[in-house]
């Protein structure tokens, strides 16, 4: 008997369902069927970034987006553009960062922006209702709630402001939205508000924080993020949840004393051939933890996106090493996991 239950159905008008994902992704037509029964809105995830669309400058590739940006059309979906600007120097092409063979000047640097922003975000103005505007700007810990960027070493805090103010201006009806993730941490959140409250402050039109939400098995985010919540209700900010996955193997120690336990690390592949019941069962306690939280705080999310479709196209299967992982709602043979049983059984439940 074919399973005709609905994620978004489910949610109801609570908030708004979706998926970020490719367009080799949406091509498959086992996925594709996924994605129009579950999703209202799609966020490409590679695509639309700025080194993918303006390699160059001056040089304009929308193949890719172009694809992603028609399938939401012709399907009667939302799309969630991403992102207009990638504030890390390791995601910015070398073109933006000079000038004459020279560190880009603050002018210079602007004005690309601007023109960066305002060209992506009219071509897509007619399907994009949420924007990622900046993504991954602030730093994670520390006084300076900047990360260091040519962005932000070249104009301090005012490349943000002039990519919201171009974003609002070549879509004036979208939700435009700053993304970052561990927010749930308290140095990093401490951050990212005084980042927003800066903002606002200098008149960027941000309309909501995009919470990312890749978390891991093991750890317990809940009440940190229940604060962030409260963090922005007080800065009258509306909440997406942009890029939600629970990885089942921890990942911390690739980072731990500067990568000292890489090596060992990446060897490290538990599950190629799938999960136990048990860690099946706590991934799907896991996610009930996370959809509570969600329907308690509906007021100020406007979507909660899932990062990507199914285990197979996850991420994580690549990164930070490579090794068979199993974060998502849907299996490798685009099956439903307990996981998304539990998580449907929830918004069921508690709808209206």
């Amino acid at each position: 008997m074919e399973d005709t239950r609905s994620l978004k159905q489910a949610a109801g008008g609570r908030f708004l369902m979706g998926v970020g994902t490719s367009p080799k992704v949406l091509a498959n037509p086992l996925d594709a069927a996924l994605v129009k029964r579950h999703f209202q809105i799609l966020t490409p995830d590679n695509c639309m970034k700025p080194q993918s669309v303006q390699p160059a400058e001056g040089k304009w590739n929308f193949n890719a987006a172009d694809t992603f940006a028609n399938f939401a059309r012709n399907h009667d979906l939302q799309l969630a553009g991403h992102a207009l600007v990638w504030a890390k120097d390791d995601r910015t092409s070398p073109w933006m960062k000079e000038e004459n063979g020279a560190p880009v000047s603050r002018e210079t640097l602007l004005k690309r922006i601007e023109t960066h922003v305002t060209t992506v975000a009219k071509r897509y103005a007619d399907v994009a209702t949420h924007w990622d505007v900046v993504n991954e700007a602030v730093a994670d810990q520390g006084q300076n709630f900047l990360r260091d960027s040519v962005y932000s070493r070249t104009t301090g805090i005012d490349f943000a402001v002039t990519a919201f103010k171009a974003a609002r201006a070549a879509d004036p009806d979208a939700l435009l939205v700053y993304n970052d993730y561990s927010d749930h941490k308290p140095a990093k959140r401490a951050n990212i508000v005084a980042f927003l409250k800066e903002l606002k402050r200098l008149g960027a039109p941000v309309d909501a924080y995009g919470m990312q939400g890749h978390f891991q098995i093991g750890e317990d985010p809940i009440e940190e993020m229940r604060n962030t919540f409260t963090a922005m209700r007080e800065l009258g900010l509306k909440v997406v949840v942009s890029e939600l996955d629970i990885d089942v193997i921890p990942r911390d120690r690739w980072w731990a004393e500067g990568g000292k336990y890489r090596e060992e690390v990446s060897r490290i592949n538990p599950y190629p051939d799938g999960i136990s019941a048990e860690l099946q069962q706590q991934l799907a306690a896991k996610y009930v933890e996370l959809f509570k939280l969600f329907v308690e705080n509906s007021d100020v999310i406007e979507r909660v996106s899932f990062w990507n479709v199914c285990d197979e196209e996850s991420w994580l299967n690549v990164f930070p090493w490579k090794r068979v992982n199993h974060p998502l709602l849907f299996d490798r043979q685009r099956n439903p996991k307990p996981a998304f049983d539990a998580v449907y059984k929830l918004l069921a439940a508690s709808e209206g």
